[in-house]
């Protein structure tokens, strides 16, 4: 757990207490114990005083402005709470608060677990940089909220406390005293609201991040593969440059697309899938002629099973004109009275021919379902029930010519040299079309020159944007709750001095009762967050 910046009041009070950590140090020093080890530094005092000093006036209203969020933000928490608390009452019924989920899902801007794929150690890299980004702006917010009030930093220090780390910039307990409650509360919010504005830094860099790299990358026409891992079902077929241009003839523009498209057709073919004994013969046809099927070997039937020589697929006749009407006892009437017409045909000839069938996504756009001549047959692949037939077409740009002819292609514009010239080509995946289309890392943006130098460099910016905006987005939460050591409890406590309703004893027990309370609730709310992602995970 990361905590915010805080004033050395944390350490002690009054006169006669002084501070666990020296209030003054040396330019670097350290403190190190069997529990607890810091770093502190005052290098950063003189030069973050003056900038604050010398723009006090416009700083005083951009944080004046800071407590507003805040107290909404701590308001809204404050409700969250109250939720969880009575939650805690019942039994637990299996659904998370919305901070829960929202903790749970994007917990450091890192999902646990994506359809079976662990968390990387590069993302836990891009988890460590974001921490370490969010947690400077959050400490530079409160120096540069003291500095206007005319506070002198003590020091800045990075801590480790047991496993937790943190940061804190020390003030002058008294001097920080003297301030009217008003400029207090302004030290106190800083860190809160820099976080927040760190989220819509990012959110904008997200948004803009496409036109800022625009003379050095092309986006949003055709993604990239940047990683093929060994255990994908791509491998093989797949390697890190590849451009992937379509789906079952569908193309595509952006990793989201690609994701989409093959929830689609996974969709799709549950849809118009017809089944019968041992096999699924999908409504996917190719117009293949007469002469193409005499030439092929028949299929040899053993068990109930077809079993072709090796690169070959057992097709069987569907007919295209009514295949939607189809349902699961006539297809396996049609299997059982037609073995002697099924056919062993090679893929990756077959996926070149005219379409046929209903089964393909773009068919609904089509006014008939069966384009085959009179001297062509519509033959359906026979596939394993649960598995999906699907059709990927890839580019290899090792040149400018194949790049354009690529982009020809998206266009509609048909280039018959397209696989003679080597530039790429269509396969056929049969499988979890799901699995496989997680199982690669793809990028909207492709370099304007053929080099991988700055390949990854996109995907790595958005990467860093994205963990950035979760970090920040879950330490202004955290400081927002009312739980001692954090944020939350300074701006309670001052928040409390306007209520003059309350006596300054009564203000104390209130004090003391929603810090332990908040503090007691947050844990148990943690914990179920904990949990709820250890069982997610699995």
């Amino acid at each position: 757990m990361m905590e915010g910046g805080r004033q050395s009041r944390r350490f002690g009070r009054g006169q006669g207490r002084r501070t666990l950590l020296p209030l003054h140090v040396r330019r670097l020093s350290n403190t190190v114990s069997c529990w607890y080890c810091d770093y502190k530094t005052s290098v950063l005092n003189e030069p973050l005083f003056r900038v604050g000093r010398r723009h006090a006036r416009w700083l005083r209203v951009w944080f004046s402005v800071g407590i507003g969020f805040c107290l909404t933000a701590m308001l809204g928490v404050f409700v969250i709470l109250l939720c969880e608390s009575a939650t805690l009452l019942h039994f637990y019924n299996g659904n998370s608060s919305w901070l829960g989920k929202l903790l749970t899902r994007s917990f450091f801007g890192i999902s646990p677990s994506v359809f079976g794929l662990s968390t990387s150690v590069t993302d836990v890299g891009y988890m460590c940089l974001s921490t370490i980004i969010s947690v400077c702006v959050h400490e530079f917010g409160h120096a540069l909220a003291a500095a206007s009030e005319g506070i002198q930093i003590e020091y800045i220090a990075v801590f480790l406390a047991v496993l937790f780390p943190g940061a804190l910039v020390a003030f002058n307990y008294e001097v920080l005293q003297a301030l009217p409650r008003f400029a207090t509360l302004r030290i106190y919010c800083a860190g809160i609201w820099h976080n927040a504005a760190c989220c819509v830094v990012c959110g904008l860099a997200l948004l803009l991040l496409p036109l800022i790299l625009n003379p050095f990358y092309i986006h949003g026409e055709i993604p990239m593969v940047l990683d093929v891992p060994s255990l994908s079902p791509l491998s093989g077929f797949l390697a890190p440059g590849d451009l992937v241009m379509s789906l079952d003839g569908i193309y595509i523009r952006n990793p989201q697309e690609w994701t989409e498209m093959a929830a689609h057709i996974h969709e799709q073919t549950l849809k118009n899938s017809n089944f019968s004994t041992g096999f699924h013969i999908s409504n996917k046809g190719y117009c293949v002629s007469s002469s193409l099927i005499e030439a092929s070997r028949d299929v040899q039937l053993t068990d109930d099973q077809s079993t072709c020589p090796n690169d070959f697929t057992a097709f069987t006749t569907i007919s295209c004109s009514n295949s939607s009407m189809l349902d699961e006892g006539i297809i396996e009437d049609k299997y059982q009275n037609s073995r002697e017409g099924m056919h062993c045909l090679i893929g990756k000839d077959i996926v070149k021919l005219r379409k046929c069938g209903d089964g393909w996504v773009k068919s609904a756009s089509n006014k008939s379902s069966c384009p085959c001549s009179e001297d062509d047959t519509c033959l359906s692949p026979l596939q394993i029930p649960g598995l999906t037939w699907v059709e990927i077409t890839y580019s290899r740009p090792y040149s400018s010519e194949c790049w354009q002819l690529a982009r020809n292609l998206v266009a509609g514009v048909e280039s018959p040299n397209f696989e003679e010239m080597g530039c790429g080509g269509t396969f056929v995946f049969i499988g979890d079309v799901i699995s496989m289309a997680f199982s690669i890392r793809l990028t909207a943006y492709r370099p304007r020159w053929l080099l991988s130098f700055g390949a990854y460099l996109p995907n790595d910016l958005e990467k860093i944007f994205v963990c950035t905006f979760h970090v920040s987005l879950a330490l202004a939460l955290l400081n927002s709750l009312p739980v001692y050591f954090l944020d939350g409890e300074s701006i309670l406590e001052v928040t409390l001095c306007y209520l003059r309703i309350l006596s300054p004893r009564m203000k104390g027990r209130v004090l003391r009762l929603c810090l332990l309370g908040g503090t007691v609730i947050s844990i148990f709310t943690l914990l179920r967050i904990l949990l709820f992602t250890i069982l997610f995970a699995e």
